[in-house]
């Protein structure tokens, strides 16, 4: 199979996408789980909501690939594993792969698969394992055909607030953004930057590449549906929303409401009449 067949697969012919991350519980931290302690339950309202694609790890991907039917949405499969994000780093560091991880996407009928590119404050080696993770993979998922995400995270210092905080420096975003397209990424993952009128920038410098927007942490329904309006205004071709949909109390009706932004354009006020329904 081709790239362009799995990237047909994971973009609508609109050439959007709406990715939700839930592989959160990869990492080990308590306070990621959230939301998503019943992932069978979890997967199966996510999938009646209907999103583009479902972002999960080797051990959870099975339970959407195992439903049966034609229509769900796409698998896209995790790849690595990391022990940033607690405020207190440990004295080991390490951003590691699963074993053969194009082979086990090709398995699991994957999409496509994701691998960060981390930027921690003062933490060179973390940097340096990523940049050896991504070179390890691309020439695997040529041979497979198999696209490569590259999620490339500008990270506060782990004292202000735990692993996941953006930093939001338009600057470290273009040019880490930058670095994970030279490295060969067929779509990137990006953080928002503090201005999302800005975000063009961050367009530009993906030079075609498809970019989709990662979400951050958990903010008001009004802030998150205007900030997608605007960065879908700006150019992106999606997004990567976790927390913000599976940890909202109605997951089902946040999906479709970021459905309508992404795919028709709507407008927040009225996105948000699908989280009444």
């Amino acid at each position: 199979m081709s790239i362009s067949a799995r990237m047909n697969r994971l973009f609508a012919s609109d050439g959007k996408c709406f990715d939700v991350a839930v592989d959160h519980g990869f990492f080990g931290e308590r306070g990621f789980l959230n939301g998503i302690e019943n992932m069978h339950q979890v997967v199966d309202v996510l999938v009646k909501a209907d999103p583009d694609a479902i972002q999960l790890s080797i051990g959870q991907a099975p339970i959407l690939q195992n439903l049966p039917g034609k229509h769900k949405p796409a698998l896209v499969l995790r790849t690595d594993i990391a022990n940033l994000y607690s405020k207190t780093l440990p004295s080991f560091l390490y951003s590691g792969m699963i074993g053969s991880p194009v082979e086990q996407a090709v398995r699991l009928d994957a999409a496509c698969v994701v691998v960060n590119l981390f930027n921690l404050p003062n933490q060179p080696e973390i940097y340096y394992q990523c940049v050896q993770n991504i070179n390890a993979l691309k020439p695997e998922c040529e041979r497979a055909g198999m696209p490569l995400m590259v999620e490339p995270l500008v990270m506060k210092d782990n004292t202000i607030g735990g692993g996941y905080m953006v930093d939001g420096d338009l600057d470290k975003i273009m040019a880490l953004v930058r670095q994970a397209v030279e490295l060969g990424a067929d779509i990137i993952k990006a953080d928002p930057c503090d201005d999302p009128n800005e975000y063009h920038h961050v367009i530009e410098m993906a030079a075609g590449k498809p970019v989709l927007v990662r979400g951050g942490g958990r903010v008001s329904d009004d802030e998150i549906l205007a900030r997608t309006q605007t960065l879908m205004q700006q150019g992106a071709s999606g997004i990567v929303y976790g927390r913000n949909v599976i940890q909202h109390d109605n997951p089902s009706g946040m999906t479709r409401a970021l459905m309508a932004v992404v795919h028709d354009g709507a407008a927040p006020a009225d996105a948000k009449a699908y989280l009444k329904e």
